[in-house]
């Protein structure tokens, strides 16, 4: 995006007037989500909720990758760390994530090889240059990143790399939002949908969930002026009691998303049910590496347990990813957790809610 066009979603006077808008079409009390992390750090960032009527509740829902990680997930790369001759290569968000008796961090700390990387294909290289050890991706993510994973996977294929891995721990937004939508004590009116997902797969993905609840729905894009204009598009839409799928996010989502992402994504990846924290099990809502390609496929090379286990005592990042809470309602927040020493992943990632809360709010 060039600088004129960034200046054009920043424009104060813009934003004033489609506030302005809200604010006379706003009539009956409506509760929003958005499921996405960097529209929830957008909007603490910009001072969004402040500027809204008090007939608009925002809520932030499972958008941040690293948050809805499973608990045993967390455990599982934990234990894959301490595997002699292994290097874990994984991005920065969750590294330092709590386990229920370690992190990542403090495994580093003790020895094990564990290496942030920026790229999958970064990893390649890390296995490529180190052709004694085995290698281990850490395959965390939406439909955004997961395409790059399938990638690497492919490519380590073509090369006969026999010392790549990955573990799956990837998750499908569509199917969350049935949960979200189910969930009659968040009551929720209406849904702001990301982005980034939406380039990959597309309006059409979302088109079976609204066909099942009727639900309005807008794909928003990042700066001021998109989430302004996606809460003044469901505003309307809910005043005028016709709900649809709006996409005001037309300069980088299509219709059809990404076909060729979506082919690579379909040819290493397969739908699975996948815990989530703080919704649970949803059905087909991950993605386990096929059998064609199951020589990379970490769970089923290293012997991984993936026991169940508590999430941190007293932590409430759970209820805080489905809206049901806000950070303040944590007994921990600000007390025993911060950015500094975190103890759930809401406080860690970037795009954590806690963690946009402590920054901005």
């Amino acid at each position: 995006m060039s600088i004129k066009h960034l200046h054009e979603y920043r424009d104060p006077d813009l934003s004033r007037d489609i506030i302005e808008q809200i604010k006379k079409e706003s009539q009956k009390p409506i509760r929003l989500m958005e499921v996405c992390g960097t529209h929830t750090v957008s909007i603490f960032r910009n001072g969004i909720r402040s500027l809204l009527p008090e007939t608009i509740s925002l809520l932030s829902g499972p958008g941040c990758p690293v948050c809805v990680t499973a608990q045993n997930e967390i455990d599982a790369f934990v234990q894959l760390a301490a595997f002699e001759d292994v290097i874990i290569a994984t991005f920065g968000d969750l590294i330092r994530v709590p386990g229920a008796d370690s992190s990542l961090q403090n495994e580093q700390a003790k020895g094990r090889d564990v290496r942030v990387v920026y790229s999958t294909f970064d990893a390649l290289e890390v296995a490529k240059k180190n052709p004694h050890k085995k290698v281990i991706f850490l395959g965390v993510g939406f439909e955004t990143t997961a395409p790059t994973i399938a990638a690497s996977i492919l490519a380590a294929h073509d090369l006969n790399l026999k010392n790549y891995f990955v573990i799956s721990a990837h998750k499908l937004l569509p199917p969350a939002l049935s949960t979200l939508a189910e969930n009659q004590k968040l009551n929720i009116d209406g849904f702001i949908l990301p982005g980034h997902v939406s380039v990959i797969i597309g309006v059409k993905a979302y088109i079976p969930f609204f066909k099942r609840y009727n639900i309005p729905c807008v794909i928003a894009g990042f700066e001021p002026i998109d989430i302004l204009q996606a809460i003044h598009m469901l505003v309307r839409q809910i005043e005028g009691n016709a709900p649809k799928i709006e996409n005001g996010y037309k300069r980088a989502v299509s219709a059809e998303g990404n076909p060729k992402a979506q082919l690579i994504l379909g040819r290493v990846f397969e739908p699975a049910d996948a815990a989530w924290r703080g919704l649970g099990v949803i059905p087909f809502s991950g993605l386990k590496i096929r059998k064609e390609f199951e020589p990379f496929d970490a769970q089923k090379v290293f012997d991984v347990q993936l026991t169940e286990k508590e999430e941190p005592k007293g932590c409430a990042c759970g209820e805080i990813l489905t809206g049901d809470k806000i950070p303040p309602q944590c007994a921990l927040y600000q007390k025993k957790c911060t950015p500094t020493h975190p103890i759930g992943p809401c406080m860690v990632s970037s795009e954590g809610t806690c963690a946009a809360y402590y920054r901005y709010h």
